[in-house]
């Protein structure tokens, strides 16, 4: 007997083929072709868009899928797996000297909650409590290189060691073994950001070994953006590694009509036989920490050598001048607008009052500059804080999307008072607003860039597409109806028009609400190759 009967949904499969009418059963967690036996369970799509559960390929749920287990932020728009360790920076490997430090720079990005267990240490024991712990949707892991060079260098600029490196390059094997499915890199974040050319050639070797993707976030997204692109495309020319492209965008003025250059350069790598995807968020401003936009000789040393520097007059001038003058590598080569600065999220939650302004209104506030205002308050805030950057371009995003090898990601932070929408919106946003209303994607193709596509890219098996034998993760939602209603006040609403979610067969969104059930599980690639 089957356990569910999908009846009369309107199929979009994940290949980007167009949609068709159909029965769908599910039986021990996989699609099964309906037989006429009766199910337990019997839904009447009447209407709805059944599809293949949605992956968010760049996720910052590190603790957030520990500390909040049932992830309505996530099952609630349709996920039913996400990619953690982004951006070079996450929280194994690690050792007892290096986790906590992390756990300082991190902590506006993750929170850093207390009582927390942090009993693991390697990347397998990551995933294993993952797996103990219990999870509502699946999660695949990618080796931070920042973290990496954290434990194995420390947070000095300066070139690795052959030894030093042929640490990071064994710890990264282990890492891929244990399960994760490639490497990622924050090349505008300590300590990711001291690393030269030969310490990325060798480390994406190691991943081309053994079949992962790097997942870069380059060198800058805006005066060097192209510069930063061409940089890690000739990384994977060089070592055949596979290439993802994170949150790829073309942002600030320097870049506003500039996407075409950008694509004109991912066209050219593919035609030389480049293994290249991408993945970008639909909306306009980015998001990070306040932190990101110092210069990186300021934070040196990690997070106790910057906050030191701060408090000196000399260093403050100096600061002052790469930010307002010069523009500072932390903020992409482009000197900052501070009233395209404002703050979403506080460690302190006595400074929870500042969050909504700009760092222009905050410095009128107080009668200060906008270098006075950010500085203060990183001083006080310990590094904690969060801000949106309203910095990209409409044109931009619309053209990077309609790319061919384009999939989704939310870069979601979920900590803060008024995080980024895209959290919560993220997909929800792609079916209403740039297929249903602007008609940028038909929804066959978006469903693809959601499912079928970045399941590719991680090398799933049986899984992104509505095939017999397949999993089921699933997805129900009304094509008419569905809309984010996440918003920049409000970030934490769910989508509106997705009743069923389904993670192995299991409800997780039942009718539009929650259901606390946890069926989700690492998913870890093995080492003949393929992610179970």
């Amino acid at each position: 007997m089957p356990d569910l009967l999908v009846r009369g949904a309107w199929v979009v499969d994940g290949t980007g083929a167009d949609r068709y009418r159909a029965d769908l059963a599910v039986t021990g967690g996989v699609i099964t072709e309906p037989d006429g036996t009766p199910a337990a369970r019997t839904i009447e799509a009447d209407g709805l868009v059944l599809a293949p559960g949605f992956i968010d390929m760049h996720a910052h749920s590190d603790l957030a899928v520990l500390t909040e287990p049932a992830h309505p932020a996530k099952v609630s728009q349709g996920v039913t797996c996400e990619v953690l360790g982004q951006d070079g920076l996450s929280y194994a490997p690690v050792d007892s000297i290096t986790l906590p430090l992390l756990r300082r720079q991190l902590a506006g990005w993750n929170g850093d909650p207390a009582g927390f267990d942090w009993s693991w240490r390697t990347v397998g024991e990551y995933l294993d409590r993952l797996d103990r712990s219990g999870l509502a949707a699946h999660a695949c892991y990618l080796v931070p290189h920042g973290t990496l060079r954290a434990l194995v260098v420390g947070w000095d600029d300066r070139p690795a060691t052959p030894a030093e490196l042929a640490r990071m390059c064994e710890l990264l094997a282990q890492g891929l073994r244990e399960g994760a499915v490639g490497l990622s890199s924050g090349l505008t974040y300590t300590p990711g950001m001291y690393a030269d050319s030969a310490e990325l050639t060798a480390l994406c070797a190691v991943v081309a070994a053994h079949g992962g993707y790097h997942c870069p976030h380059t060198r800058s997204y805006g005066a060097g953006a192209l510069a930063a692109y061409g940089e890690v495309i000739e990384l994977s020319r060089r070592t055949g590694c596979a290439l993802h492209l994170t949150h790829a965008t073309m942002n600030f003025g320097v870049n506003e009509g500039r996407a075409g250059e950008f694509l004109a350069l991912l066209d050219e790598a593919l035609a030389a036989g480049v293994d290249l995807t991408l993945d970008s968020y639909p909306y306009l401003p980015g998001s990070t920490t306040l932190a990101a936009l110092l210069p990186s000789w300021s934070t040196e040393g990690g997070p106790a050598a910057t906050l030191a520097r701060l408090g000196d007059p000399a260093v403050r001038e100096r600061i002052r001048t790469a930010v307002e003058e010069t523009g500072s590598d932390g903020c992409h080569g482009v000197v900052t607008d501070w009233a395209t600065v404002q703050l979403s999220g506080v460690r302190d939650g006595r400074l929870t009052g500042l969050v909504g302004l700009t760092v222009a209104e905050l410095a009128r506030r107080r009668g200060v500059s906008g270098t006075t205002a950010f500085l203060d308050l990183l001083t006080a805030d310990e590094l904690g804080t969060t801000v949106l950057q309203h910095v990209g371009h409409e044109d931009n995003v619309r053209a990077i999307m309609r790319h061919p090898a384009h999939t989704v990601g939310s870069d979601g932070l979920l900590t803060g008072a008024r995080p980024h929408p895209r959290a919560w919106g993220t997909f929800p946003r792609y079916l209403a607003h740039y297929s249903r209303e602007s008609g940028v994607l038909t929804l066959e193709e978006t469903v693809a860039r959601m499912t079928g596509r970045p399941a590719r890219r991680l090398g799933l098996r049986r899984r992104g597409l509505i095939r017999p034998g397949y999993a089921a993760d699933l997805v129900l939602f009304d094509p008419d109806t569905v809309r984010d209603t996440a918003t920049f006040e409000h970030p934490r609403r769910p989508a509106a028009g997705i009743p069923y979610v389904l993670v192995g067969g299991t409800p997780v969104i039942d009718d539009s609400r929650p259901t606390g059930a946890l069926p989700g599980r690492t998913l870890r690639r093995r080492a003949e190759g393929g992610t179970a």
